[in-house]
């Protein structure tokens, strides 16, 4: 008997979750359903949040709030890959938010977004009141929690915000953080190439990225402010991958989808390799084997295995033996 990866190769762990690479914001209806569309036709390689946040006029929080339930529940959300951003803490309306989201479509969500928490503490109250409606409601499925690290006091906290049971994502954001700077940071770090060279700018996201993979949480990188340049939106994608170890990256408009998640695949023949190593490891019982002359054992099939669904995630073609061994439904 073949025994699947994700069964021998984390006993006892908790496995990296295996998200897609782009997290697409959308805070009006329209654009949720542009966005639903778009990702009706790519498959879901990438993930979409309706903003409760940001995307709600002052007054018509809870109007906002029901029109994502219905989104979330429509006929459109075909994969299950959409989560909502709520309000932040000091916000009077985001335990309602909480309410209204979790109690209509807690079922569907893929994950809630928490902005602006300014500690640990902040974060904990928030999870603690998130898993009080969904045990009123009966729910036997915690939703995944998606953090943003954008105060001084986040990042101060960030790798105890990311331990946190229930995180699945420390997601950086820039705007607020350089805002809450007070002008010692020029706003030319919230744009390329300063949002990568600026040192306070190039540590938070350094020690955001540090603590999240620690924490077995996927690190998601901030926007681009370029809208129409596809090299350069790709270029600072794979810098956030390539140097500050990101996996995942926000887009704010439908043409920053397919760069993103280009600069965010693997490298085909390391994949090919991944293939090749995982069939020969099962094969084997998941015990040692050699491969292109070197040693492999359970610690290199971990790497491999995340690297396969990272390809996989991305929506590259992988080997068919690799597909009828560990993705078949």
């Amino acid at each position: 008997m073949h025994l699947h990866p994700a069964d021998v190769l984390f006993a006892g762990e908790k496995p990296f979750p295996a998200l897609p690479a782009v997290d697409h914001y959308a805070g009006a209806e329209k654009l949720m359903l542009k966005a639903l569309k778009l990702q009706q036709e790519l498959g879901p390689v990438f993930d979409i949040t309706c903003d409760c946040e940001d995307g709600a006029r002052a007054g018509a929080e809870a109007e906002h709030a029901r029109m994502v339930v219905d989104i979330v529940n429509g006929p459109e959300n075909h994969f299950g890959r959409v989560g909502a951003r709520i309000h932040d803490i000091t916000h009077p309306h985001w335990k309602e938010d909480l309410n209204i989201l979790v109690r209509g479509a807690g079922r569907r969500l893929a994950f809630i977004t928490l902005p602006k928490v300014r500690s640990a503490a902040d974060a904990a109250a928030q999870i603690r009141e998130l898993r009080r409606i969904e045990a009123a409601c009966g729910g036997e499925h915690a939703l995944p929690v998606h953090i943003l690290i954008e105060t001084h006091g986040a990042l101060r906290e960030a790798w105890d915000i990311a331990a946190l049971d229930g995180v699945e994502s420390l997601d950086f954001g820039l705007m607020d953080f350089v805002s809450g700077h007070h002008g010692a940071i020029p706003g030319s770090a919230m744009k390329s190439p300063g949002q990568f060279d600026h040192p306070l700018v190039a540590r938070a996201k350094t020690e955001i990225s540090a603590a999240a993979l620690a924490n077995g949480v996927v690190p998601s990188h901030n926007v681009t402010t370029e809208l129409q340049d596809v090299a350069v939106i790709r270029h600072d994608a794979d810098r956030a991958r390539r140097e500050f170890g990101y996996l995942r990256m926000w887009s704010i408009h439908p043409n920053q989808i397919l760069p993103i998640i280009a600069a965010m695949q693997p490298d085909f023949s390391e994949v090919e390799e991944a293939a090749q190593i995982l069939s020969a490891a099962q094969d084997a019982g998941w015990g040692p084997i050699q491969h292109g002359g070197r040693l492999h054992d359970r610690a290199s099939y971990r790497y491999y295995w995340e690297l396969l669904q990272r390809a996989r995630n991305t929506g590259m073609q992988l080997p068919e033996e690799a597909r009828d061994r560990f993705f078949q439904p």
